[in-house]
């Protein structure tokens, strides 16, 4: 008999959440922030999870790539179960299998471009990484920023090194979380296509959390939060 996690990976299910909620202690007592929460994706879909503030949609994020544990419930990566790793080995798994994109750009200051896109590749002891680090900056369009500091870049730049960074690992699956919040419309445009194309070139599984009604239709799949429920996935 093929155990669930067995089933799963033949499935091509990358990623499954099941029932999760997350509880926290408030002055006015026990706080529900997710609410017996459940979803599978696949690999290489697009899925953009939506909802108003406070809906739990950064939460949920925070729970399904292992920021953060559940209340109750269970998290699995491409077959793993997250909580049965300690916060080292979710750690571990998250350099082999996830990428992220944040709406804060997430830059070391003191590391330049290519040497912020080279950290996940050292971190995980991977071979060559100011090559393959060079060739991602080159990917987005970088590579004469190279030796710049994230201070000396725009914020459309800052975002286009985060991209680079996220996909460098060659994630299974991809979260971005408001990745254009900080941008003006037009820079935001811009980086919305370039993480579609490379999200596309390189088949990764992505997860937008995001208000943009517009951003999200670009996704296949959109599941709706409201007051930590699912309304519809």
């Amino acid at each position: 008999m093929l155990l669930k996690t067995d089933r799963e990976t033949m499935n091509g299910t990358v990623l499954a959440a099941e029932r999760l909620s997350m509880k926290v202690s408030s002055p006015e007592g026990s706080l529900i922030i997710l609410d017996d929460v459940s979803i599978h994706i696949n690999a290489g879909e697009t899925i953009a999870i939506v909802g108003a503030s406070g809906a739990g949609k950064s939460t949920l994020l925070a729970l399904l790539a292992g920021l953060d544990v559940p209340t109750s419930g269970s998290v699995r990566i491409n077959g793993t179960e997250l909580s049965q790793l300690d916060e080292d080995g979710r750690a571990a798994l998250r350099a082999q299998h996830v990428g992220f994109v944040f709406q804060s750009f997430h830059l070391v200051p003191s590391l330049t471009a290519l040497e912020n896109i080279m950290l996940p590749l050292e971190l995980g002891g991977q071979t060559n990484p100011r090559e393959k680090a060079s060739l991602a900056l080159q990917n987005v369009g970088l590579s004469a920023r190279g030796g710049h500091y994230p201070n000396q870049l725009s914020g459309g730049e800052q975002q286009r090194v985060a991209i680079a960074r996220a996909f460098v690992t060659h994630p299974s699956v991809l979260f971005a979380d408001e990745p254009t919040g900080n941008l003006d419309t037009a820079t935001g445009d811009k980086i919305v296509q370039q993480l579609f194309d490379m999200n596309a070139a390189a088949g990764t599984t992505l997860v937008l959390v995001t208000h943009d009604q517009k951003l999200a239709s670009r996704c296949q799949r959109v599941i709706h939060l409201e007051m930590g429920k699912v309304i519809n996935a």
